[in-house]
C-alpha cells in the first residue's frame, strides 16, 4: 500500500514528496475505525506548525481531508458500522497519509456522509467550510443583521463565508482580485450586497463600506491575509488590503478575524482598536484537531457543514479530480501555493 509524504531536511534539488510503501497494523483500535479511501483532499502543509507542535519526522503524511467507506470497527465503536460512507479530518499526528486505499482512524474524527454528496466535493471543500464555521461563529459569534466584509469572496474560503453568513440573515458585502472574479460575484446577487472591486491596486473600501453601512462600519470583517506595510506592493500582497484599513471600516464593538499568522498591530492600530471596541481573533483550523478540549462541537461542525452541503445551502466550487498518479505533482504546486488546493480521487 502506498501513501504520499513530505520527505523533511532535503535540500531543494531533491523531491521534497514522495510516494511511499505503508502498512497499517494488523490490530484494530477499540476506538478505530478501518476506511477505505474514495477522495482525498490536499492542502498546503504548515512545517512550522508541525514543528510548533512537536511533531517532527522524516516522513510527514500528506493528505488529511478524506472521505471512504467503512470496512471494519474497533470493539469500542459506537458511532459507525462497516459500509458506512464517512468523512473527516486526519489528526495532525496522524502516522496515515489520506492517499493510501486504507486507512486506521480514530471515530472521533468522522461524521457521517450523506448519501447525496459525492466524496470528490466533500473531500474537497470540507475544510473551508470547516474555516468558514469557525471564523463565523466560533470567532465573530455571527447573528441576524449583522453585516459581514469578506476580503477576496470568490476564492473557496470566502464563497464558503458568504454562503453561511446569507443563511444567518447577515448583509455580506465582498471585494474581488480581477474582472473575472467580480463577474461571478455579481452573479450571486443578492446574496451579496455590494462587491468591491481591488484589482486597480487603489480601492475605495473605506468610503465603499461607511456608504454600505450608513457610516457605522461593518460587524465582522473576514480576511484572506493583510499587508502590514503599505509599500508591500509584492506579487502575493498586492491585493491584500493593509491593516490599518481593515480596522478603519470595523464598527463599533466588530471583530476582525484575521488568517496572517504573523500580525503586527502598531501601536495607533491598537488605540483604534480600543477606541472602537473592536477585537482581533486569529483563524487556525487545525487547532480543532490539535486539540480534544471541544472535540463534540468540533463533530456539530463537521456534521452540520455535510448536511448543508447536502441540502444545497453551501455550494463549493468545483474541484476537478486529478488521479492518484499525478498526487505528487498537484501537491508540489499546491505547496508553492500554485493553487490553494487539489482533490485526488482514488
Amino acid at each position: 500500500m502506498k501513501g504520499l509524504f513530505y520527505r523533511a531536511g532535503v535540500s531543494d534539488a531533491e523531491p521534497k514528496f514522495v510516494i511511499q510503501e505503508t502498512c497499517l497494523p494488523e490490530a484494530l483500535g477499540s476506538h478505530q475505525v478501518r476506511v477505505k479511501v474514495k477522495a482525498c483532499g490536499l492542502s498546503p502543509l504548515d512545517l512550522k506548525l508541525l514543528s510548533d507542535v512537536g511533531i517532527q519526522r522524516d516522513l510527514i503524511p500528506v493528505g488529511r481531508d478524506v472521505a471512504g467507506v467503512v470496512l471494519q470497527v474497533g470493539t469500542d465503536v459506537s458511532f459507525f458500522q462497516p459500509e458506512d460512507e464517512v468523512v473527516g479530518i486526519l489528526p495532525l499526528d496522524s502516522p496515515c497519509s489520506g492517499l493510501c486505499d486504507v486507512i486506521d482512524i480514530d471515530e472521533h474524527y468522522l461524521v457521517q456522509k450523506p448519501e447525496k454528496l459525492s466524496s470528490v466535493c466533500v473531500a474537497g471543500a470540507l475544510r473551508d467550510g470547516l474555516c468558514a464555521y469557525t471564523a463565523l461563529h466560533t470567532h465573530a459569534r455571527m447573528a441576524a443583521g449583522h453585516t459581514l466584509l469578506v476580503m477576496d469572496g470568490a476564492s473557496s474560503f470566502g464563497l464558503m463565508c458568504i454562503q453561511l453568513a446569507c443563511y444567518h440573515g447577515a448583509k455580506v458585502l465582498t471585494t474581488s482580485h480581477s474582472p473575472q472574479k467580480r463577474t461571478f460575484l455579481e452573479q450571486l446577487r443578492p446574496s451579496v450586497a455590494r462587491v468591491i472591486p481591488v484589482e486597480n491596486g487603489s480601492s475605495d473600501l473605506l468610503s465603499v463600506v461607511l456608504e454600505e453601512t450608513g457610516g457605522l462600519g461593518v460587524d465582522i470583517i473576514v480576511d484572506c491575509g493583510v499587508r502590514l506595510q503599505e509599500e508591500d506592493e509584492s506579487e502575493e500582497t498586492k491585493f491584500l488590503p493593509h491593516k490599518h484599513n481593515i480596522i478603519s471600516v470595523l464598527g463599533v464593538g466588530g471583530h476582525w478575524v484575521t488568517s496572517h499568522q504573523e500580525l503586527q498591530l502598531d501601536p495607533p492600530d491598537c488605540r483604534l482598536l480600543y477606541l472602537k471596541s473592536a477585537s482581533v481573533s486569529f483563524l487556525n483550523p487545525e487547532v480543532w484537531t490539535a486539540s480534544s478540549a471541544q472535540q463534540g462541537r468540533y463533530l456539530h461542525i463537521l456534521k452540520d457543514i455535510v448536511e448543508k452541503m447536502s441540502a444545497g445551502v453551501l455550494r463549493p466550487q468545483p474541484e476537478e479530480a486529478v488521479p492518484r498518479y499525478e498526487a505528487t505533482v498537484a501537491m508540489e504546486a499546491v505547496q508553492r501555493h500554485e493553487k490553494k488546493k487539489a482533490v485526488v480521487q482514488l
